[in-house]
């Protein structure tokens, strides 16, 4: 004979009644079940609490998403030396009743692992959509990116969904639509995401790798992965000024990309500084503060006809495109979040 029991004290924190005390008993005999038999497990309230407080958070942003809350902000990625715009990136936010514009930290940590990360990337995209015709229409054509979560790859109707979501705004060119997907939303099931992202290219869609030197096998990832953009962390462009290792990594990547083919975006451009390093690197195309951040999509038409680039950085383009790392003299570094 063996006896799992589950333990539940009182007096508590929080006021409690003779059925919650058998409750949270039941729910510390079940974590002894599977601890092994002949186990007990003390109820922990404080975990309880945890809980609880993560399930009213995700029932708010669910609440959010139906009230219409939720709104979208670009952040124009741009060529550095001639000053054309290339496309936008939509960003989430969340403008909460009572505690104002929320960023993504704020709330997307909340929906890990949970069904609403997919709902919310499927609103993501659907507002993308609408945004990109709603630009068309004035004449202002714009390629925009949305961020594709782990969630969302692994759902067996991701592409038919995108295919839905594309036909719904059949006056579109796919192609103006990019997909950036996390390098390590990749780790999981390489294959299949590598066979997903070849569908969405059939759509007609782009694909880009987000966040690229973060995961732990950068170079497999170019090599299976369909992508034709690749977007460097912000991490190694905001301490490029600091560091000559990541100027190094970065003259790499440059060098690899331009062998493959593949179009590079460098995250992070925060300063001046880091965009006259880049452009000294070869690299032409930047997101980040010192170029633009995040914005309402009203305020795009305007931002675009006036951004211009700084001139240091059209002169910068006279100096040898790929230095070597002995002619570069990193500075000190401003650092911010670029999202």
């Amino acid at each position: 004979m063996s006896a799992s029991i589950g333990v539940s004290f009182y007096p508590q924190a929080d006021p409690v009644d003779a059925d919650q005390l058998l409750r949270q008993a039941d729910q510390a005999m079940f974590q002894a079940k599977q601890s092994g038999k002949n186990r007990y497990h003390f109820f922990d309230a404080e975990g309880d609490r945890g809980v609880r407080s993560r399930h009213a958070e995700i029932e708010r942003i669910a609440q959010g998403l139906k009230n219409h809350e939720f709104v979208l902000f670009y952040q124009p990625k741009v060529n550095m030396h001639s000053g054309a715009v290339i496309g936008v990136e939509a960003l989430i936010r969340w403008q909460h009743p009572q505690h104002g514009l929320l960023g993504p930290g704020a709330f997307l940590p909340a929906l890990e692992q949970q069904a609403l990360m997919v709902d919310l990337g499927d609103w993501v995209l659907e507002q993308a959509l609408q945004q990109l015709a709603q630009w068309n229409c004035t004449g202002l054509h714009l390629p925009v990116s949305v961020n594709v979560n782990a969630m969302q790859l692994a759902q067996p109707d991701f592409v038919p969904k995108l295919r839905a979501a594309l036909a719904r705004h059949p006056e579109l060119p796919p192609d103006q639509l990019e997909l950036e997907v996390l390098e390590t939303s990749a780790l999981g099931d390489l294959s299949s995401v590598s066979a997903l992202l070849h569908q969405c290219r059939e759509l007609g869609v782009h694909t880009s790798l987000d966040d690229f030197g973060t995961g732990y096998s950068s170079l497999t990832y170019l090599k299976h992965l369909p992508i034709q953009v690749l977007k460097i962390d912000q991490s190694f462009v905001r301490s490029m000024l600091d560091d000559a290792t990541d100027i190094a990594i970065l003259q790499g990547v440059l060098s690899l990309a331009q062998a493959l083919g593949r179009l590079v975006i460098a995250e992070g451009v925060e300063t001046s500084a880091h965009a006259q390093m880049l452009l000294r690197l070869g690299c032409l195309h930047g997101q980040g503060y010192a170029i633009a951040r995040p914005m309402p999509a009203a305020q795009i038409p305007d931002w675009v006809a006036q951004w211009r680039p700084d001139p240091a950085w059209v002169a910068t383009i006279a100096a040898p495109s790929a230095p070597s790392s002995s002619r570069i003299h990193p500075t000190a570094s401003s650092r911010s979040d670029s999202r």
